[in-house]
């Protein structure tokens, strides 16, 4: 659990959606506005969802280099990376040169992918006999060496200034950047993993898991479990563990804040029962969080009670995959003012 006292970090998510318009440089522009907003506010961090073949963003690194230069203070991550389709060594260089232009301010949080989108995505990117997830977890790991600076290859004859047997590194080497990978967990088995693995833990409005109890129950569990899992494999000798969840705020300050969110909230409970259950059965258990809508103090309340939050050291406000700047900003201003000073943060100087 966090600490009595401790102060919670603040953060938000966002897909930098062109919403199929068209106008990707546009959505890419306002994305970099939100997040000179966000630092403006005093937020923590800015993370941005990764997706390929979808009017979304793809390129995040690309995105955070820019970013950097037009910020100063506020940490820049990923939630999260499928890694199953990523060069290791090619996201290492880019994420390197993104951690010393932004002055070591990039968090980077993985996870496998979606297993569903193989059928598709093998054919574009290529197959591979260790398995969906056994690939994915391959990548990781050679991501993880290269950003520690470890040899990932030898050369096989003489290559530059390296002569034949001699290490190959990835370059440029930015110290510090390994010991900021998250990983992106919704089952308590992947939160064990993730603790055993040495990685901070990112948790969402998913829970890949079903028990039966309410989601906020079962996702403070993981988080336990989680840093059981770190400290018991040595870890925590090191550094502390770091954890953040996910959750969709969206405080009502006017009717027109009602009438912006009113499309998003019927589609995003219309395929699920009160307490988070599909309608539908889906290829695995699954259980979604409530979105917290409505009336700031309602909304802190539910925080308060929400016991995943309560072991957590990072809020994080998961904005809808549409709505314009304005309306964006207007949340990210709602829960600096209205919600987050009433659980545990307050902006730094």
């Amino acid at each position: 659990m966090r600490t009595a006292g401790r102060r919670l970090e603040l953060g938000f998510l966002t897909f930098v959606a062109d919403g199929g318009s068209g106008d990707a440089g546009g959505a890419l522009r306002d994305g970099l506005t939100l997040v000179q907003h966000a630092e403006d506010l005093g937020y923590d961090s800015a993370w941005v969802r990764v997706r390929h073949h979808e009017p979304y963003l793809s390129s995040p690194m690309t995105f955070f280099a820019a970013a950097s230069q037009v910020t100063h203070r506020i940490a820049l991550g990923t939630g999260v990376i499928p890694m199953r389709y990523e060069d290791p060594l090619r996201l290492a260089e880019d994420a390197g040169t993104v951690d010393l232009l932004s002055g070591g301010r990039l968090e980077l949080g993985v996870s496998n992918g979606i297993p569903s989108q193989a059928p598709t995505l093998d054919a574009l990117h290529g197959a591979s006999d260790r398995g969906f997830a056994g690939e994915a977890q391959h990548r990781i790991d050679v991501l993880r060496r290269a950003l520690a600076g470890e040899p990932v290859g030898r050369a096989t004859a003489p290559y530059m200034d390296i002569p034949a047997g001699g290490d190959l590194k990835v370059t440029p080497h930015s110290p510090g950047l390994a010991d900021r990978l998250w990983y992106g967990a919704g089952s308590e088995s992947t939160a064990v993993r993730t603790g055993t693995g040495g990685f901070d833990l990112q948790v969402s409005t998913l829970n890949t898991e079903e028990t039966g109890e309410p989601f906020d129950v079962v996702q403070a569990r993981q988080i336990r479990s989680y840093r059981k899992a770190f400290a018991d494999a040595g870890h925590a000798g090191r550094r502390e563990p770091r954890v953040s969840a996910g959750r969709i705020v969206l405080p009502f300050l006017d009717e027109r804040d009602a009438d912006d969110h009113r499309r998003f909230l019927e589609g995003y409970t219309s395929g699920m029962t009160a307490d988070g259950r599909p309608t539908s059965p889906g290829p695995f258990p699954m259980r979604f969080s409530s979105a917290l809508s409505g009336d700031p103090d309602s909304i802190v309340e539910r925080l308060q009670r929400d016991e995943a939050i309560g072991e957590t050291d990072g809020l994080v406000v998961v904005l809808p995959a549409e709505g314009s700047l304005d309306v964006h900003r207007r949340v990210l201003s709602a829960v600096a003012e209205h919600v987050a000073p009433h659980v545990g943060w307050q902006p730094k100087a």
